[in-house]
């Protein structure tokens, strides 16, 4: 088998384009002073990447490239550190390669 001719995620997520809310994101983190564990492995379970750890230590969220998958949801909105919603009509995530 030849790996060289797969494709890697990263290179497929650049063919999505992303129309953005702005002002009104569709994922939004809770305030915390120390991220919880659900907040902590989304910044390794998101295929997107779209968490990260601030300067302050807190976990944030880019919507902008947000693949809509579902993930952070299974992870974190049961235990209330985000708050997820589908994003309003005519903005999210546009797949160009289904």
């Amino acid at each position: 088998m030849n790996f060289d001719s797969q494709v890697r995620v990263e290179d497929k997520l650049y063919y999505n384009r992303y129309v953005v809310d702005v002002g009104q994101p569709h994922v939004k983190v809770r305030a915390h002073t120390t991220p919880s564990p659900q907040l902590l492995a989304l910044l390794k379970v998101c295929p997107a990447r779209c968490y990260d750890i601030n300067d302050g230590g807190q976990v944030e969220v880019a919507v902008d490239g947000c693949i809509e998958c579902g993930t952070c949801r299974v992870i974190a909105e049961p235990t209330g550190d985000i708050q997820w919603s589908h994003p309003r009509g005519g903005y999210g995530v546009l797949f160009k390669f289904g």
